[in-house]
């Protein structure tokens, strides 16, 4: 039984290096790809062509409002915790043929494409709080993830690298933290949010 346990350890171990050699490929083509941060759309033939041979892209449409800086301000946090994932903006005000191609209404949208298609929307801030636009970065991620569009892997292993080289990373922080949490109390999130149609027509 031990010889056992310990053949069932070895090939616990086996599978994780080689997952983790995985990741670290992925990391390195999703870097050369430069995801990692949010990039700047100016047009629609810029959006169209970022989405090319994107798995998973997050684009913001905003306009110069707080609602939407509050976003921005939230994308950020998450671009370099989720490198699956492409985040990037436009401005919808001086991209109207997009905008309204796309049928975006309310500002700020997120568009969620995957494999080259939008799939799904956010529109406005109620799915990650509601009343008002003071809320946690991680209720973006939640929502986010429930679409299919941030893995957890992704910001776990941020995270564990940020506190590894004592960096002063807040939200980092609070993921360790959230996730010790969830560990001990076997507790999840509930998003509380029926969100299982668009907003718009296909």
């Amino acid at each position: 039984m031990s010889k056992l346990n310990e053949e069932d350890l070895e090939d616990a171990r086996r599978k994780r290096m080689e997952e983790m050699r995985g990741n670290q490929s992925n990391r390195k083509e999703y870097l050369k790809r430069q995801h990692g941060e949010v990039h700047q759309i100016l047009d629609e033939k810029e959006f169209f062509g970022k989405m090319k041979g994107e798995e998973k892209m997050v684009c913001h449409f905003y306009r110069n409002s707080e609602p939407c800086k509050v976003m921005t301000k939230h994308l950020r946090a998450l671009a370099p915790m989720h490198l699956e994932t492409l985040f990037c903006e436009i401005d919808a005000e001086k991209s109207p043929y997009l905008t309204e191609k796309l049928k975006i209404f309310m500002l700020p949208t997120l568009a969620l494409v995957s494999k080259e298609k939008v799939m799904d929307y956010i529109v406005g801030m109620d799915d990650f709080g509601g009343g008002g636009d003071d809320f946690p970065t991680k209720n973006v991620k939640l929502v986010l993830q429930s679409k299919g569009m941030v893995d957890e892997e992704g910001e776990r292993m941020y995270a564990l690298k940020a506190r590894n080289n004592g960096e002063d990373d807040e939200h980092a922080a609070e993921v360790l933290k959230e996730r010790v949490k969830n560990i001990r109390q076997g507790k999840k999130f509930d998003l509380n949010s029926d969100d299982e149609n668009s907003d718009f027509d296909d």
